[in-house]
């Protein structure tokens, strides 16, 4: 079928790509004097337009996906009992909070439309294109595959196709392929779409649209790429386990209480206080706003985050992927110390060149050859005529008026062009090796020749030039301090492997640059690995082979990509077990900043780049990264602090009733009191977001087996100090259960407070970094009030000033030994380290943080 989908599938579009041209042309039963007009609305019909084409998705069915997850069940089958129940109050706060965790959810999640949009804006509107042997303009969509279309300088290029005219174009390609250069194009190359024209103009054939495109290929990658954060796996994983342990809990409670002959509606009560202790219903919330609080102080840094898990996933980044044009590089040409002919001195050569330039047609070459020239050569001589680069004849030439009256004239151009343009001189022979060797070290040739008066066969070799997008400044020293925080830095390019290896050289990245196509065998080494079927043999030598997949992760870079490979760098990189952050400005980063842990797009970036990143960078550079990654640390220690709080607190509440009701046929709190203890406590503890903490000096990552541990020792811990001062309560003094409940009350709200403390350092209590006045402050205003409702009896029995004293001493007293407690946790984790498992996706031999490395 002419025009058909076979054409749209992978191989048939290489095939188009490289097959010669009259080949494709009868492939797409087309010629150089294109369609008619009956044709093309016959293929618009088999292929569809030319345009991406978005899935959407129902906002109220995106919106309710947030109530969807153990934690969130957890909170409803709450909310439902209290209903149940009639706790209107319980169910008010229940209500607001889940409400609150789904809305911030859904309010950061909207970054994939964005994508697919920026990537549609910069595709071109309307093209000129051969139908019925007539020029018409057409809306882009109507394009199909065999239509002929005109390209002239500024345009861009509508749809993938090959180069007819023999005239030949230069096209920007760097938003697409990462290139720094523009590249020529000759009869027959491919033009990608979404390329600019920035020389010549010529007709070309279309033979892919659409979704076949090269855009169209990018924003499928877009689309599908995308990865769970840590911080939800994290979530999601504290939820799985205290869902568990409060079903076993409620179902053993409610039994106990149904054999024991209680009513009905009080075994609800019973399991509603038991779930509502068991809940860590401000979870989600907490940790949100800790990161929306970090995201404001990443934007004081010039680092805007616009998907809050990133936060969180900056600082546990342990790969860095860097784009390398306008990153790591200036994005701008610059003349290199030049080689000159025998007898020529080097600024006669630059003074020469830039007679052959001119500013006026911002040539990025002829801007880079006047910067030089400007500051270490004189201009001699007048322009009389300047004939401007030709794809064709690949040089530029000038006429050049002297004071004496005399003329000469100077060009510059392709190397092999100008040597043989000085036939005659012997210094042209060396030319092909100097261009070897520049290109060989990264470099870009240009040579230079002037005639030593008007005979057109004249020509003597001044030089050559080697132009080249020189590294920022700053890129060494950033890529020497990310290296510092624990991070492998990769450069990704779409330039050569010359390049690309000079450029990491400069800026001590290493020299290990590999080739796109390395990645391909990777990647079939990767799905046979997951099939379990590869086993690499040992070489001729004994030695054991490095698999493709060793090999990207051991590279320092990769060259000679497209968007797909990125994306497969990153993908491969994840399967290996790392947290990827990649970096990169142009359209061709869009689906690898999607599909990275942290995409970061970096100042300058196009659209698509920002709207498929997690961070966008307002400053120059790469140095903002290091303090983000600093500051993302610190956020991420303050994380890990409140989740093992949270759940120590979680399971302190829950054991203990549950324990008194089962064995003493006790109900040691009231509902009203976990609603006190949730609003009280957890409202406090959002103060944690300002903490003054330390963030580790390499990756962080969540090692929930070092949370739950420590976690538990807190826990279980204060369970018994709790059933202590019960016991003494009871049998020693014989206090009433009522006012016992109210002691136990006060007890666990001043306690919990204090193991905020507890948890925030690996290290005892006292040291540095001190607590944040903020944070202090609200500790302590919350347990005021928390002591006057126990004393005065709010909704309680009054305890009185007596006994609120007593239980203040009795819980700093346990706060002392539940430090110690933590401290031999840590040691014990310490001497039994967790080995040949994953924690959270990433691989145990990498150290991940504890809340302790702080």
């Amino acid at each position: 079928m002419v025009g058909g989908e076979e054409r749209h599938s992978p191989t048939g579009q290489a095939a188009l790509a490289e097959d010669p041209l009259p080949a494709v042309l009868a492939a797409l039963d087309s010629s150089e004097r294109g369609l008619s007009g009956e044709q093309a609305r016959g293929r618009l019909q088999r292929t569809g337009p030319n345009e991406i084409a978005e899935v959407r998705r129902s906002p109220l069915l995106e919106f309710l996906g947030y109530f969807w997850g153990p934690i969130a069940w957890m909170i409803e089958v709450a909310l439902v009992l209290s209903l149940l129940v009639r706790h209107w109050t319980d169910a008010a706060i229940i209500g607001v909070l889940l409400a609150m965790n789904g809305g911030v959810a859904f309010a950061e999640e909207h970054q994939a439309a964005g994508a697919i949009a920026a990537l549609k804006q910069r595709l071109a509107t309307t093209a000129r294109v051969l139908r019925d042997g007539t020029w018409q303009t057409v809306a882009v969509r109507e394009l199909v595959p065999g239509d002929v279309i005109r390209l002239r300088l500024g345009d861009v290029i509508p749809a993938d196709a090959r180069l007819l005219d023999s005239g030949g174009l230069d096209v920007d390609q760097s938003a697409l392929t990462g290139e720094s250069l523009p590249v020529g194009r000759g009869t027959g190359d491919v033009l990608y779409s979404g390329a600019v024209v920035v020389r010549g103009a010529a007709d070309a054939l279309v033979y892919a649209t659409g979704a076949a495109s090269f855009f169209g290929r990018t924003t499928a990658l877009v689309q599908q790429a995308g990865t769970v954060s840590h911080f939800q796996r994290a979530v999601v994983k504290i939820g799985q386990y205290l869902i568990v342990a409060a079903i076993a809990l409620v179902a053993v409670t409610v039994a106990v209480s149904v054999a024991r002959g209680s009513r009905v509606l009080g075994v609800l009560e019973f399991a509603l206080v038991v779930l509502i202790a068991s809940v860590p219903v401000a979870l989600p919330a907490v940790l949100s706003v800790t990161m929306a609080v970090g995201a404001r102080q990443l934007a004081r840094r010039q680092a805007v985050v616009s998907h809050l898990p990133a936060v969180e996933e900056l600082g546990g980044i342990d790969v860095l992927c860097s784009d390398k044009t306008g990153t790591l590089t200036q994005n701008r040409l610059e003349v290199a110390t030049p080689w000159a002919a025998p007898g020529i001195e080097t600024p006669d050569l630059l003074g020469a060149a830039a007679l052959a330039s001119r500013a006026e047609d911002g040539d990025p070459i002829d801007l880079a050859v006047l910067a030089a020239a400007s500051t270490d050569a004189p201009v001699d001589g007048r322009v009389m005529d300047f004939v401007p680069f030709d794809p064709v004849a690949k040089r530029a030439e000038a006429t050049v008026a002297v004071a004496d009256g005399g003329r000469f004239r100077v060009s510059k151009g392709a190397p092999q062009v100008i040597a043989a343009l000085c036939a005659g001189d012997p210094a042209a022979r060396r030319v092909a090796t100097v261009a070897e060797d520049f290109a060989a070290r990264g470099y870009r040739s240009l040579g230079v020749a002037r005639t030593t008066g008007d005979a057109a066969d004249d020509w003597r070799l001044l030089g050559v030039l080697p132009l080249a997008d020189p590294p920022r400044e700053d890129s060494a020293d950033t890529v020497a301090a990310a290296r510092a925080l624990g991070l492998d830095v990769k450069m990704v390019t779409g330039d050569q492997v010359a390049i690309g290896r000079e450029i990491a050289r400069r800026i001590g990245l290493g020299e290990r640059i590999l080739p796109a196509d390395t990645l391909t065998a990777a990647e079939e080494t990767a799905a046979e690995e997951t099939d379990g079927t590869v086993r690499h043999a040992a070489a001729a030598d004994g030695r054991e082979q490095q698999s493709p997949v060793a090999r990207v992760e051991a590279a320092d870079g990769f060259a000679q990509v497209f968007p797909e490979h990125k994306y497969t760098i990153v993908k491969l990189l994840q399967d290996r077990g790392h947290i990827v952050g990649m970096t990169g400005d142009g359209v061709n980063d869009a689906p690898a900043l999607k599909q990275a842990d942290a995409g970061i797009a970096v100042s300058g970036a196009t659209d698509a780049a920002r709207a498929a990143a997690d961070v966008v960078l307002l400053a120059p550079g790469l140095s903002v990264i290091v303090d983000a990654i600093r500051q993302a640390r610190e956020i991420f220690a303050r994380m890990v602090s409140y989740a093992t709080y949270r759940i120590a607190e979680t399971i302190r509440v829950l054991l203990l009733i549950t324990l008194a009701i089962v064995a003493f046929a006790f109900f040691p709190v009231t509902p009203v009191m976990i609603v006190f203890l949730a609003l009280l406590n957890d409202g406090a503890i959002l103060s944690i977001a300002y903490d003054h903490v330390r963030g580790a000096d390499e990756p962080a990552s969540w090692d929930m087996r070092t949370v739950m541990v420590i976690a538990a020792a807190i826990g279980l811990m204060g369970v018994a100090e709790t059933f202590l001062l019960f016991a003494l309560a009871d049998q020693v003094f014989g206090l009433d259960r009522d006012l016992v409940r109210t002691l136990i009350y006060l007890k666990l709200s001043v306690s919990g407070h204090l193991t905020i403390f507890v948890t925030r350092t690996r290290h005892p209590f006292w040291t540095r970094p001190a607590p944040a006045p903020i944070l202090l402050g609200a500790v302590l205003g919350t347990q005021i009030i928390a002591t006057l409702i126990a004393v005065y009896g709010a909704l309680m029995t009054p305890l009185g000033w007596g006994w609120a004293a007593a239980v203040w001493g009795y819980a700093i007293a346990w706060f002392l030994v539940e430090d110690r407690v933590k401290l031999a946790a840590h040691r014990w984790l310490d001497h039994h380290p967790r080995t040949g498992a994953r924690t959270g996706g990433v691989p145990a031999s990498r150290r991940a943080v504890r809340p302790a490395d702080r």
